[in-house]
C-alpha cells in the first residue's frame, strides 16, 4: 500500500538511527512493527492485571515434584 505521510525530517532521521535502517520505508516498517508488539504487549499485561494467574503449588512444592521425577 502505498501511503503519503508528512513527518519531520528529524523524527524520521531519529527513527532511522535507532532502527539501523538506510531507507525510510523500513524504517517506518520497523517502527510499526515495534509499536504494534508494544501494543500487543500491553493488551496482554491488561488481561494478566484483569485476571491474574494463578499458581496451585509453592516453590518449594514444585521443587520436590521435581525432584521426585
Amino acid at each position: 500500500m502505498k501511503v503519503t505521510a508528512i513527518i519531520d525530517d528529524k523524527t524520521i532521521k531519529e527513527a532511522m538511527i535507532y532502527s539501523k535502517s538506510s531507507t525510510i520505508t523500513n524504517t517506518l516498517k520497523i517502527a510499526l512493527n515495534e509499536y504494534i508488539r508494544l501494543q500487543k504487549l500491553k493488551d496482554l499485561n491488561n488481561a494478566i492485571k484483569s485476571n491474574p494467574l494463578k499458581f496451585n503449588y509453592s516453590a518449594d512444592e514444585i521443587r520436590n515434584l521435581n525432584r521426585e521425577r
